[in-house]
């Protein structure tokens, strides 16, 4: 049981009721949704793990901005309180807003890409930012460090770039040829695993050097805020806002599902630093994508609670709670034996499924083989993040093999309690003890895009 020196910074002050289901429904229900969790209802599920993205609880402070949303299509009071807290924290002289992140992916990632044979390069580019770079006509390269893939070595920084990777595809493919790099902080797929800002300063000077735009993908910038602070040298004393500045301060545009670090259910965000030809650019084409530039999707009460929401989460006593939920679920499955991303990242406590399933091979998707298992034994929702995600190369239509078979255990935030957390630990140890009885998949239907979302299933015998 969790100590009460670290006791949630907050009072519950309204209660959603959740529904438990029998171990014998869950089968029907797994089989009924072709055994791919997207497609199980909400109502279903006893403690949803699927993601932090838009399922987090908003304070009493963003439910009251919203009752002074300005719905006006153009102009609204709600965008300049929004522009003025993005421009407070990031310094950026343009923004617009989006419905959320992979609209401001939509919109800025193809205007970068000016010709046949781009590319775009990240420590680890997500699902959909890696869509949308195939989508927009390039290619996605992926450059962590190394001490990503080795889950048991502790490492302060796992996301990483590897600055020799990314001088060497850069040199590759030549400078002419990259569209953008783009720095995923916190790196979800390397298991929301924080990025130093000496790296962020690295690959700005290399950027610069060859004339590269940086681009932030920055859903969960406060999480990598907080690492920085505290492991970083330097960085002890500082505010958490200043951190985020300076951040900010080595990309020329920032993406962001307002989703995760903004605090909001629905939201997104895209600032450029200064390239007014770029932004007149994204100005033009968020019309038809998303909206007029001063809704860009949002409604104006929406606006009204991720103003408030951005602040929320640069709060150091929020950031410390949220850390120590992750490590709290992270540390009583690692004492158990359970194969775990060490050390945990921001968001998230991801399960090795590579080490659990040795018996699986990747293109039978151990990772969901555990996600499924798990859903059984408690009614715990989590997501696959390996090889299915990855998804097939754009010219061979191959699968790819992920070097890493993981499951995320997403907490979102302000939601869930520790003691919620240790039902979702005593599950998980349950399908670890019992791992040697698990089975892969095959597909029985497949999307040719983000399949991972949509694709159903039939388990192997």
């Amino acid at each position: 049981m969790k100590s009460k020196y670290m006791a949630e910074p907050y009072r519950i002050k309204m209660v959603e009721p959740i529904r438990q289901t029998t171990r014998d429904e869950r089968i029907t229900l797994l089989k009924n949704a072709g055994y791919n969790p997207f497609s199980l209802r909400s109502e279903d599920v006893y403690i949803d793990l699927l993601t932090d993205s838009g399922t987090g609880a908003m304070s009493q402070d963003q439910w009251s901005a919203m009752m002074v949303g300005d719905e006006a299509y153009a102009g609204s009071k709600s965008f300049y309180k929004l522009e003025s807290v993005v421009k407070h924290i990031t310094g950026y002289k343009y923004f617009m807003p989006v419905h959320q992140g992979r609209g401001a992916e939509q919109v800025f990632l193809p205007q970068l890409v000016t010709k046949k044979g781009m590319y775009y390069i990240s420590n680890i580019h997500f699902d959909t930012t890696r869509a949308h770079v195939e989508l927009a006509g390039a290619r996605a390269i992926d450059c962590v460090v190394e001490d990503c893939y080795d889950i048991e070595h502790y490492h302060d920084f796992k996301g990483n770039f590897c600055l020799d990777k990314l001088e060497k595809a850069i040199a590759t493919h030549g400078k002419e040829n990259i569209a953008g790099i783009i720095m995923t902080i916190t790196n979800n797929s390397a298991g929301g695993q924080p990025v130093s800002m000496a790296n962020l300063r690295a690959v700005k000077e290399i950027a610069k050097k060859n004339g590269i735009m940086t681009i932030i993908d920055g859903a969960r910038y406060a999480e990598n805020c907080f690492f920085i602070k505290e492991r970083e040298d330097g960085y002890q004393d500082m505010d958490i806002l200043d951190i985020a500045r300076e951040t900010f301060s080595y990309g020329d545009a920032f993406l962001m599902s307002a989703k995760k670090d903004g605090l909001v259910n629905m939201g997104g965000i895209l600032a450029i630093k200064d390239n007014e030809a770029v932004y007149n650019k994204c100005r033009t084409y968020i019309v038809p994508m998303e909206g007029f530039p001063t809704y860009g999707g949002m409604n104006g009460r929406d606006m009204e609670a991720l103003a408030v929401g951005l602040m929320e989460a640069l709060d150091i006593h929020y950031l410390q709670h949220r850390i120590d939920q992750i490590r709290y679920l992270g540390d009583r499955l690692r004492d158990a034996g359970v194969p775990i991303q060490h050390p945990v990242g921001g968001h998230a406590v991801f399960v090795d499924c590579k080490a659990i399933c040795p018996h699986i091979p990747y293109d039978q998707f151990p990772a969901l083989a555990v996600t499924n298992a798990l859903y059984i034994e408690g009614g715990v929702r989590a997501v696959e993040i390996g090889s299915l995600l990855l998804g097939r190369d754009p010219d061979t239509k191959k699968n790819i093999q992920s070097r890493m078979e993981l499951m995320r255990l997403t907490i979102p935030r302000r939601v869930y309690t520790y003691n919620h957390l240790d039902v979702v630990a005593d599950a998980m140890i349950h399908v670890y003890e019992h791992r040697h009885e698990l089975k892969g998949y095959e597909f029985e239907y497949e999307s040719p895009i983000l399949r991972h979302f949509t694709a159903t299933f039939r388990p192997l015998k």
